[in-house]
């Protein structure tokens, strides 16, 4: 009988734990680029230099920011299909691209292909967020540079 109650306990501390770590990262939020990582004063693919709000559900990772007097959304499907938006290009234009998100325990990746001036680009970002800080590593053609957000809300 004591045995069963301890065999009982640790599968429901094994369950637990294993619900915890299966847990996605919530990137729900305002987020600004910090200066001080900013490369060239550009900054990271959707986010741009912020301040970017996302709201994030079990099915989607949407994306909101503001380019001069221009709104931007983008929405990212969280279930590993492609999801279609328009997202600025470096040379300031918006390109329709096609996207896949998947998440590797803590980070979610975002893998981007886009036609910009009749070139087919590919891109990726990398996201992880540690309290009130969201870093984000793109890599594309032109190498692989790092931005660090802070959350304003």
């Amino acid at each position: 009988m004591k045995l069963a109650r301890i065999g009982m306990i640790a599968a429901a501390i094994l369950a637990a734990a294993t619900v915890a770590y299966a847990q996605k990262p919530d990137f729900s939020g305002t987020w600004t680029l910090d200066p001080a990582s900013a490369a060239g004063g550009r900054g990271g693919g959707v986010l741009g230099n912020g301040p970017a709000t996302i709201k994030q559900t079990a099915d989607a990772l949407t994306i909101e920011r503001t380019i001069d007097d221009a709104k931007l959304s983008v929405t990212f499907k969280l279930d590993g299909t492609d999801s279609r938006n328009m997202i600025m290009a470096p040379s300031g234009q918006l390109a329709d691209s096609l996207s896949t998100v998947k998440f590797d325990g803590p980070k979610l990746t975002i893998a981007t292909k886009q036609e910009i001036d009749g070139q087919m680009t590919e891109s990726t970002q990398v996201w992880t967020v540690s309290g009130s800080t969201l870093t984000v590593e793109s890599t594309n053609a032109r190498g692989t540079q790092k931005q660090v957000y802070k959350k304003s809300s």
